[in-house]
């Protein structure tokens, strides 16, 4: 059967960003050369996702659960079966700033390859002036999620933006009992002093380093059960300085992972970065501490 073209466009797409994504490759693998070659991954990231971007703004429409099969002589109808035991916790990702879940059109293709059955993106509105009031929204998406799919916890992916708001709703608002892992691409976990003269908006406040979002991020949050994941890049030119998107607070459980040649807008298409995320998914619930991750390198 043909495919839809409202289906087909995303992948499409995808597959034109990949045609400059492997020429940013063919750039000399030199030291010296890593900030060439994510100058011109970010440019081909950002025409790419331009197109992208349209196919995103709407909210995703989840798909139903499985229903199990009519027993033989059964009065009541099928009813939807819990995957809890049966797949992988489900996968919630979230992007950032004046962004939408079409970021995310690589990254879920890969994770629906390896195994994850649920992997879903949540849009918040453009015009949320509160990061604290996005967090709350997640919850109640992810209570949602939980119900439908019959898992008790689940997984949060954020980019820039997106991993702030995973990270507050887990140690601010009592998250970690629904969250097992939260992996971080690029985000303020120490808040960016970039580009100054947009601090007109509220949300770009908050990221700022004297921040009071960033200041209760820093508070105690003893017996978080949640593990944190966050990818990190000397090329993130939107993290200033880079080292503000790893996360160091004594209470929570962290892995800090360094990308190699990796600029901000390539975070969540980059292959490697997206092998290192189901390695992370996959193997949650390690013991705490810095891990070997924390001396990893994702070229």
């Amino acid at each position: 059967m043909q495919a839809l073209p409202f289906l087909s466009a995303p992948l499409l797409l995808a597959r034109l960003l990949a045609v400059p994504l492997r020429c940013a490759r063919l750039l000399p693998p030199r030291a010296s050369s890593l900030p060439l070659r994510s100058t011109v991954t970010e440019l081909a990231v950002l025409a790419g996702h331009l197109l992208l971007y349209p196919t995103g703004i709407s909210q995703e429409r989840p798909l139903p659960p499985a229903v199990e099969a009519p027993r033989p002589g059964a009065a009541d109808p099928p009813s939807p079966l819990p995957t809890e035991g049966r797949s992988r916790p489900p996968v919630l990702l979230l992007h950032g700033f004046i962004d939408n879940r079409s970021v995310f059109v690589l990254l879920r293709r890969s994770l629906l390859r390896h195994g994850w059955r649920h992997v879903e993106a949540l849009n918040y509105s453009p015009l949320t002036c509160d990061l604290r009031k996005a967090a709350e929204l997640l919850g109640r998406h992810v209570e949602e999620v939980c119900r439908r799919t019959g898992h008790r916890r689940l997984d949060l992916v954020g980019h820039s933006l997106g991993g702030l708001i995973a990270r507050y709703y887990v140690q601010r608002l009592g998250g970690d009992a629904r969250v097992r892992t939260v992996v971080t691409l690029g985000t303020p976990h120490s808040g960016t002093r970039v580009a100054p003269l947009m601090s007109a908006h509220p949300i770009v406040r908050q990221m700022r380093p004297d921040s009071e979002v960033i200041a209760e991020l820093s508070l105690p949050a003893p017996n978080c059960r949640t593990q944190f994941v966050a990818f990190w890049s000397e090329e993130d030119q939107v993290m200033v300085p880079a080292r503000t998107a790893r996360i160091d607070h004594p209470d929570l459980i962290t892995y800090n992972v360094h990308v190699a040649g990796v600029g901000h807008l390539a975070l969540p298409v980059n292959g490697a970065v997206a092998a290192g995320i189901r390695e992370a998914l996959a193997s949650a619930g390690a013991t705490a501490g810095e891990g070997p991750a924390e001396a990893a390198s994702v070229a």
